[in-house]
């Protein structure tokens, strides 16, 4: 049976919209692009926190210091990575400042020895 108009209407706006999707992901990984990959480890299942270092021993880390253009970060758990995301530093910055603003940004000590200072965002903001 022929598609109507509107299936095939349908059809090219969710082929455009999914090319964009995908020319974005190819400039990511084949453009010029500086990307800093973080893996979470499962106890994000728990508290729906992800951790994100913003210094170490003291001096300025993580994400404050970064030359990345996007931030990849993978969530693992029970030793396998189940999903994550990636996002431009600036907007995974710009979700930061929003948390803490918002007041729903915790910092924590954590990694070796609790050398690093950590900045805990609820997912669920990430994507807000």
């Amino acid at each position: 049976m022929p598609k109507t108009d509107y299936e095939k209407n349908n059809f090219d706006i969710d082929l455009d919209f999914g090319r964009k999707g995908e020319d974005w992901v190819v400039e990511v990984f084949e453009g010029s692009n500086k990307i800093e990959v973080k893996t979470e480890r499962g106890i994000w299942k728990n508290t729906g926190n992800i951790a994100i270092e913003i210094e170490y021993r003291g001096r300025p880390s993580g994400l404050t210091t970064t030359n990345a253009d996007i931030w990849i970060h993978l969530l693992e758990y029970e030793g396998k990575i189940v999903g994550g995301f990636l996002l431009p530093i600036e907007l995974l910055k710009k979700k930061f400042r929003t948390a803490l603003k918002g007041n729903t940004l915790k910092t924590v000590m954590g990694g070796d020895e609790n050398a690093s200072k950590l900045m805990l965002l609820p997912i669920k903001e990430v994507f807000e």
